[in-house]
């Protein structure tokens, strides 16, 4: 589709014309806000170059923002959770300024692992899922998932013989969480095959894991002592081990929120 070209075009002709352009082109961010730039132009006397520098832009950081926002929903998340809703007041086993450091995903351009552990409350979910958005918005390929759905999966995908193929799906991502690991027992098979995607992203890909069980309590999911002291080592070995502590942060919020309550009533 060739567009007719004229001089001395009226606005509206222009702004048709604009309008048609950028569908064709595909460029949604320009067609969307090229009247209000236009007008901050005129205002602030922008240059020809300034102008067009202005629209590229726009086009740019709204690409970037629905990239982000789609590697945000393909990783799964459970819910939204954010470093800035966080309140490290709360939990001073939590170190802010480790986490913020962890933020800016150095130890998942080195492969590096990351180890959550701590009581039920004490916000390893939070700081799982919040890790996570911050490595999807910084452009990696992130994956959430509980460590019992993921041996489900892996058992059902030997059974039907697309092992290889789910074990390199998980591979292939920047960073992988697993969410309660070590929370229920596995039989040795379930144990074996997620000692195998543990093995094929080993100084590869990042994994992070959540877990309410300290490391010495793993073998009460990981019944073999020898697999157990693998597992450990794969998921530690040259990584970052937080310890969230006992101190439940939804018990005592809970706590408090009924203690305002009682006071008001």
């Amino acid at each position: 589709m060739t567009l007719p070209r004229q001089r001395g075009m009226t606005e509206q002709a222009a702004n048709t014309a604009i309008d048609t352009a950028c569908r064709l082109l595909r460029l949604p961010s320009i067609r969307n806000e090229f009247s209000d730039i236009a007008d901050r132009a005129m205002k602030d006397q922008m240059t020809y170059r300034g102008f067009l520098a202005e629209l590229l832009m726009a086009e740019c950081d709204d690409r970037a923002r629905r990239r982000s926002e789609r590697r945000i929903k393909a990783a799964g998340f459970p819910r939204d959770k954010s470093l800035r809703t966080f309140d490290f007041d709360a939990n001073p086993n939590i170190d802010a300024a480790t986490i913020h450091t962890l933020a800016s995903c150095e130890w998942i351009k080195k492969s590096q692992p990351l180890c959550l552990i701590g009581d039920s409350g004490t916000g390893k979910s939070h700081m799982l899922i919040a890790l996570g958005t911050e490595a999807a918005m910084a452009g990696h390929r992130v994956k959430y998932v509980l460590a019992t759905k993921l041996v489900n999966e892996l058992v059902e995908a030997a059974d039907e013989k697309q092992l290889s193929k789910t074990i390199a799906r998980y591979g292939r991502v920047d960073l992988l969480c697993i969410d309660e690991l070590a929370y229920m027992e596995l039989d040795r098979r379930g144990a074996e095959l997620l000692f195998q995607v543990l093995t094929e992203r080993e100084e590869k890909n990042s994994v992070a894991i959540a877990s309410n069980e300290s490391f010495s309590g793993w073998t009460k999911t990981f019944t073999d002592p020898r697999l157990c002291a693998a597992i450990v080592d794969r998921l530690t070995f040259g990584g970052n081990i937080i310890e969230t502590g006992t101190d439940s942060y939804r018990l005592a919020t809970t706590r408090a929120r009924a203690e305002q309550q009682l006071a008001t009533s």
